[in-house]
């Protein structure tokens, strides 16, 4: 039997949701999903609003279930869901009254097993009360820290007959695998509802799962690797970081010694007084090819970095200077094109006294750099990344990305204003009554 597609609608409005699902549909998806966020969001009026539109279509309400099973399957498959989900890690009887309601009422059980400690023990139990399906699931916080469903996959399917989905990060380009690894539904959100065109993205899709081939994604894969964090951080904005990163502050208000320009790797760290630039120069030394060099000197004159130095560390191979103070010579860096970010200009440098110390801690204007931290710089401003979550906030980053890009072709294409898209006014914070005094 050929593999089937899913489309995960996991918006927040239901007219963003329809427009995604109107694509996917001319593009041939199999099964239409009432994504957690949505059904959270809209309720069971968002099951009735896609059976209205789609009357032949399977449609999955992601429930996850946890209790009172019974009365979810049963208000689940009145407003016309054909599939409802309930979790693995829900007890056993909540998952046997669902399998029991869904029987009663003409609606199939989907057991996630989303956080089982034993996925297979848990689907060989789901298969055990009946179950119709079970699915296997990488979320996205686990999917941006690098993680994947294959193992898990191809474990529950050798032990288990019934139906096994699959959902986590897929794309056109894993597409194949997911499907050679035995999946016989691919559960999709993303790469089809973050595409400019969902219609192409999705049958981009189906010929991937149809051929074995893999095919072209509008979606970028989830890095893990060094080489992976680099790219992704060349290619988002310090916006799209600061945005993965629960809207973190930067290094603000810099000089860019040429528009456009861009710098990101690894910090190699300077503290050093005002005008000393004994120890900036000499942390070139230290610095690997690729790495931005981050120096304290106060944020005032005088000059503690100029040409001779950014011709060093051009030579060295730098990806760029940060510079929380001041720097000179101006004119001569921005003819070299090498990045360099700056808080104040000045005519005068000090002398190379030598006091300071190269690859410390740093904390300006209540934001830390460490040594080997990522620094992501851009016209907006500078964006320090620890290294520990690096990672995570490069896929998330790329995330953030990806959905404005959606956003951006839904404004063009339907010719509509960010607050009727977004619809902000239904969003807007509702502020209760004695609120504001609250502590």
């Amino acid at each position: 039997m050929t593999a089937r597609l899913q489309l995960a609608l996991d918006f927040i409005d239901m007219h963003r949701a329809l427009k995604a699902a109107e694509e996917a549909v001319a593009g041939g998806v199999h099964v239409l999903e009432i994504g957690t966020p949505l059904l959270k969001a809209e309720g069971l009026d968002a099951v009735r609003a896609l059976r209205a539109k789609f009357p032949k279509h399977e449609i999955v309400c992601d429930a996850k279930t946890m209790d009172a099973g019974r009365i979810e399957l049963e208000t689940a498959a009145k407003a016309g869901a054909s599939i409802a989900t309930v979790l693995g890690v829900a007890s056993d009887s909540t998952i046997e009254e669902c399998v029991e309601a869904g029987r009663n009422y003409g609606i199939r059980v989907l057991v996630d097993l989303l956080g089982c400690e034993d996925p297979v023990a848990r689907a060989q139990f789901a298969a055990s009360v009946g179950a119709y399906a079970v699915n296997v699931h990488c979320p996205i916080d686990d999917q941006v820290r690098g993680k994947n469903p294959l193992d898990t996959l191809r474990a529950v399917r050798a032990a288990v007959s019934i139906p096994v989905t699959v959902a986590g990060g897929i794309t056109a380009r894993t597409a194949p695998e997911v499907v050679a690894a035995g999946a016989d539904v691919v559960i999709v959100g993303g790469a089809i509802t973050k595409a400019q065109d969902a219609e192409a993205a999705t049958r981009e899709l189906l010929t991937a799962m149809e051929t074995g081939v893999a095919g072209k994604s509008e979606v970028a894969e989830r890095g893990t690797s060094e080489a992976d964090i680099r790219r992704i951080f060349s290619e988002v904005s310090t916006p799209n970081v600061s945005d993965a990163m629960h809207r973190a502050p930067c290094w603000s208000g810099l000089l860019v010694t040429a528009p456009g320009i861009r710098a990101v790797g690894r910090a190699v760290t300077v503290r050093t007084m005002p005008g000393d630039w004994a120890k900036p120069v000499e942390a070139i030394d230290e610095c690997r090819p690729g790495d931005v060099l981050v120096i304290d000197s106060g944020g005032v004159p005088p000059a503690v970095w100029g040409e001779l130095a950014t011709n060093s560390a051009r030579n060295r191979e730098l990806a760029g200077v940060v510079v929380l103070g001041a720097i000179r010579d101006t004119a001569d860096i921005q003819e070299m094109d090498f990045p360099v970010f700056a808080q104040a200009v000045c005519s005068h440098a000090g002398e190379p006294k030598g006091f300071g110390e190269i690859n410390v801690a740093l904390r300006v204007d209540g934001i830390a750099c460490h040594p080997g931290d990522w620094i992501v710089a851009d016209d907006d401003g500078v964006m320090v990344v620890p290294q520990a979550k690096a990672v995570e906030i490069a896929n998330r980053a790329m995330y953030c990305l990806e959905a404005e890009n959606r956003i951006r072709a839904e404004i063009t294409r339907q010719e509509q204003t960010l607050a009727q898209v977004a619809d902000l006014y239904k969003w807007e914070k509702q502020v209760v009554s004695g609120d504001a005094e609250r502590p």
